[in-house]
């Protein structure tokens, strides 16, 4: 077998570069979906007020997704969501439209939206795809990886291990997100970083239905072991320690979850805004008072 080929400058800077572009579109929560799906190029900014509108409406929605408070099977009518976004019925019909499209929803003909939900079949296949791309992923991460990437790396761990100790379990559900994909971002391509964005999309779905609760979405050690791995090099390690980490989560999940009634605004975590329908009913002396002028 021919030997590897040096490095060339060349060739170093545009690693560099693929990895510096992958990173900055796994640079938060945020951006984690969002940039991913939002016009190339193109910051809210730059964006008309009815791009801005709805991709105000997709991001909260898919943090809501994301931090495990809209669960599956949550049902998104229509009517709720232009009174809560104060916009039309196109609007939200084309947000829907494209959260349908990335597999976050599921649209139902003559009943509306509700967020996906994943059958046992494709919860298997959907933990197979991700095994598999971040298998590729971490490989390429450990043959890129700088001492500035490791920095990055521990931040992250930090970050995770306070967000635990505070009990703060939507932020550590968005943290276990961000470490797969800032792992990702450093093997400098965008279009596997691209789908497994996804994929984390759909898994985030099926733990927020099926994972017992009170469980982390990932174990902060695990996620340790991997960094490890990677620091030292060793990228059969790292593989295994992914691959098991991943073997792992997928076994805890259970096919069964009571969900709880919450109001779509505080899934969304916005505030509450009444409707004609939920105005209390008039006392008795205001029906009297009401005959009484009639």
């Amino acid at each position: 077998m021919a030997a590897d080929k040096p490095l060339t400058p060349s060739r170093r800077a545009a690693g560099k570069s693929a990895r510096s572009a992958a990173a900055a579109s796994a640079h938060d929560t945020e951006s984690r979906l969002l940039s991913l799906h939002a016009p190339a190029a193109q910051d809210l900014s730059e964006q008309s007020a009815e791009t801005r509108i709805e991709t105000h409406i997709y991001r909260t929605i898919v943090d809501g997704v994301l931090g495990h408070r809209l669960t599956p099977g949550t049902k998104l009518p229509e009517p709720e969501l232009c009174q809560l976004f104060d916009v039309g019925r196109a609007v939200v019909r084309r947000v829907l439209e494209r959260l349908a499209h990335d597999g976050i929803v599921t649209l139902r003909p003559n009943k509306g939206a509700v967020i996906a939900e994943p059958t046992p079949e494709e919860t298997r296949e959907i933990f197979e795809a991700r095994r598999a791309l971040e298998r590729a992923l971490v490989e390429l991460a450990v043959a890129n990886v700088t001492d500035d990437d490791l920095a990055m790396l521990r931040r992250q761990l930090d970050a995770e291990h306070a967000a635990m100790h505070r009990f703060d379990q939507p932020s550590w559900a968005r943290l276990a997100s961000d470490f797969h994909l800032r792992v990702a971002a450093l093997a400098g391509n965008a279009v596997l970083l691209r789908y497994l964005s996804e994929l984390i999309s759909r898994c985030s779905l099926i733990v927020g239905l099926y994972e017992p609760p009170g469980y982390a979405p990932c174990e902060h050690d695990e996620h340790t072991a991997i960094v490890e791995c990677i620091a030292q090099r060793d990228a059969a390690g790292a593989i295994a320690r992914m691959q098991s980490h991943l073997e792992e989560l997928e076994r805890r999940i259970e096919t069964t979850r009571m969900r709880g009634q919450k109001s779509l605004a505080s899934l969304l975590g916005l505030p509450e805004v009444a409707s004609p329908e939920d105005a209390a009913p008039p006392s008795a002396p205001a029906r009297r008072q009401r005959r009484e002028r009639t």
